[in-house]
């Protein structure tokens, strides 16, 4: 069963993200370690970003810092490039398509146990912003993360961050992670269909997914961690997530640019800060609400929570990631891992000044 799980999910990933595969690795691969930062077209110093999902509530402040202008104002060509997960994103980035990426802090740990270093300059987040929904079919079944056991649970991708908080979860609660199918739906329609199709018994999503399936009153929400209370209660601390995290080599021989990046997303999360989530909305591409603006600006009011307002890294929220990966990564448990060298705070602290 587990196999053929992983087997099909894999397939639907394969169409899911093909086109996007393509135009991506065709349109940056020209972007290398010696190119980088340098100018574009006239209109400042080019970046290339690639985001788990430029969709995604909780990578909001990716898109976000480019409709508002923060980009240009501090002579950047920003180019945003668009993955279905994290797990893709990191890809990118670490073979040198992209200077950046928008993802999960967790990935620079694991990264780091294989001899990859990235850090993140800029967290956007303090909590995951991550949901456990369950079919209304199995709600009876799974009343938490304990029912886990022979279950087909969605995840974004194997390997993604909603790929380890499951397993987290599961472990925490006394199920083996063999004794589950993590299925990568990705997000969006295709984990909505999923769900319903009973592909899926629940899985672990974002907004606006979560605020889709609530209003189809197609699942019942399990876990909720799009607030620093929610992380703190099913993670046991903060848990720092979208972030953008560059490599380290590239951080320190580009510091300018670097600086620049980081003084345009703290400038987005201070407005963020001031602003409610209906002009928040408003400020994102139109087709991101799906013909429906109200309910995308209650997907954006519900994640809210889990943003900082000014970049930092939360206090002992890489110890909290940190115990959450050795709990089920055999890699990360018998490594040791530097987590100074995971994070710079040097950049968004010059920003906030």
């Amino acid at each position: 069963m587990r196999k053929s799980a992983r087997i099909s999910a894999l397939a639907a990933v394969g169409v899911l993200a093909l086109s996007s595969l393509t135009a991506c690795a065709n349109d940056a691969a020209s972007s290398t370690s010696a190119d980088a930062g340098s100018k574009g077209d006239g209109k400042g110093t080019k970046v290339k970003i690639m985001v788990g999902g430029l969709d995604k509530v909780i990578y909001l402040p990716a898109m976000l810092t480019q409709r508002l202008g923060y980009f240009d104002a501090e002579g950047l060509d920003v180019e945003l490039l668009s993955e279905p997960a994290g797990v893709q994103a990191e890809t990118a980035l670490v073979s040198g398509q992209v200077q950046g990426a928008v993802g999960f802090y967790d990935h620079t740990l694991d990264l780091q146990t294989k001899q990859k270093y990235v850090e993140s300059v800029v967290q956007f987040s303090q909590a995951p912003g991550e949901v456990e929904i369950v079919s209304n079919k199995a709600a009876g079944d799974i009343t938490s993360p304990k029912d886990f056991k022979g279950k087909k649970l969605g995840v974004t991708g194997l390997g993604s961050s909603t790929d380890f908080l499951t397993k987290y979860l599961a472990v925490k609660n006394g199920v083996k992670v063999s004794d589950f199918a993590p299925v990568a739906v990705g997000a969006g329609p295709t984990f909505i269909a999923a769900l319903q199709k009973g592909a899926i018994d629940g899985g672990m999503t974002t907004d606006p997914t979560v605020a889709t399936i609530l209003d189809k009153k197609a699942g019942k929400v399990l876990l909720d961690m799009r607030t620093p209370e929610g992380s703190q209660k099913a993670l046991g601390g903060p848990y720092p997530s979208s972030s953008l995290y560059m490599q380290t080599d590239w951080v320190n021989s580009h510091k300018d640019t670097v600086q620049k990046l980081a003084n345009a997303f703290v400038k987005t999360l201070n407005w963020m800060s001031t602003h409610s989530a209906s002009e928040i909305a408003a400020k994102m591409p139109a087709d991101y609400s799906q013909g429906n603006k109200a309910l995308y600006a209650q997907a954006v009011k519900s994640t809210l929570p889990m943003f900082t307002k000014d970049g930092v890294m939360p206090a002992n929220g890489p110890e909290t990631v940190e115990k959450v990966l050795k709990a089920f990564n055999p890699n990360i448990k018998n490594a040791k891992v530097d987590l100074s060298k995971t994070f710079t705070t040097e950049f968004v602290e010059k920003a906030k000044g």
